[in-house]
């Protein structure tokens, strides 16, 4: 593995729309931050400029049958959205069982002794005892829908794809889970498991792939997307953007918060404009407002410290704004064209 003073795996940025040359898009950030959402924005987006597009998830949550508001999503890719000039969506929940199956029926031909193995339990002993073998099997059925292409289709015969989009484990979890074939390689050292992880390895590593890290504007987050910088460099696998979701307008205007600020605040004109609304102003309403208007401000102050760090990062930066009336199809296309809007623009904070 390489060591911490490896350099970054540079990712590019090409005229037009950023990652151009990306057919992986890895998707990760800590748990609450919305990184389903931006990974279905993201396969939105690709697929509005007529994209063939696969979205796969593989925690077993179902966030993407919810994002799209389609039925559950199984080990059979199907169309979960339709996007403009002939693109489209389709939806993937990868279970460990079934790639176990396809994997020993792709390698070793099993034919019905794999189904007599299932049969008697070993694929369940195997997919949830055998340290790391889950996440290999899951990178593994990801890694093979990305090296589709046109006249080379998948083992059950699936369609070929653009862009694949990973919904991923979070940021906590992510550099054991990307890293795990890496690892597999050193312990196997020939035959098709080697071989398999050694091909996966190569392209996570490579310039086809971006692991694009969502996070909010507060301490917690934040600090996990620096980590998981740091974590991911080490391991050579090539950063992408880091996505601010969530983002609110400020409700304060700078002039607005440097009289809140003011321990002499004078609140004769609030008081007026208050009366001038017919309130009853009072000292319990007056101070309220503010205490209200100074815990915003010091909340601003917490949001522009932690811009300052994810800025730190030298990544590509994208905004996403607060839905305050929360994502159905309208919202989700919103969060999709503001993520292409920054992406054909290069757009960088």
């Amino acid at each position: 593995m390489p060591s911490a003073g490896s350099g970054p795996v540079k990712v590019e940025t090409m005229t037009g729309r950023a990652w151009d040359g990306v057919r992986l898009h890895i998707v990760t950030g800590k748990g609450g931050t919305g990184k389903t959402t931006v990974a279905a924005a993201l396969a939105t987006a690709y697929a509005s400029s007529g994209k063939h597009v696969l979205i796969a998830e593989v925690e077993e949550r179902q966030g993407i049958s919810q994002a799209f508001d389609v039925p559950q999503l199984g080990d059979t890719e199907i169309q979960v959205a339709r996007g403009q000039h002939g693109g489209d969506v389709y939806g993937l929940a990868v279970d460990p069982k079934a790639a176990l199956m396809e994997y020993l029926q792709m390698f070793y031909k099993l034919g019905m002794a794999g189904g007599l193995l299932e049969r008697f339990g070993v694929v369940d002993f195997a997919t949830t005892i055998a340290p790391g073998l889950r996440d290999v099997l899951l990178i593994g059925k990801v890694y093979e829908a990305v090296r589709r292409r046109e006249g080379r289709r998948g083992h059950r015969g699936e369609r070929p794809y653009d862009v694949v989009v990973l919904d991923a484990p979070p940021t906590g979890r992510i550099g054991r889970f990307l890293g795990v074939n890496h690892e597999i390689a050193g312990l196997a050292k020939v035959g098709p498991i080697k071989s398999q992880a050694d091909s996966i390895t190569a392209l996570l590593q490579s310039k086809q792939t971006a692991v694009h890290i969502v996070s909010l504007l507060e301490e917690m987050p934040v600090q996990e997307t620096v980590d998981a910088v740091r974590e991911l460099t080490e391991l050579r696998l090539p950063v992408g953007a880091i996505v601010i979701n969530q983002e609110r307008e400020p409700l304060l205007s700078p002039e607005a918060r440097a009289l809140v600020r003011d321990d002499g605040f004078d609140t004769g004109p609030l008081e007026k404009d208050l009366r001038a609304v017919d309130l009853r102003v009072g000292p319990t309403l007056v101070g309220g407002l503010v205490q209200a208007g100074r815990d915003l401000d010091e909340r601003l102050d917490m949001q522009d410290r932690e811009r300052e760090q994810l800025a730190a990062l030298n990544r590509p930066t994208y905004h996403l704004p607060f839905l305050h009336e929360g994502l159905d199809a309208g919202g989700l296309r919103e969060l999709a064209t503001a993520l292409d809007d920054q992406m054909t623009a290069g757009a960088t904070a």
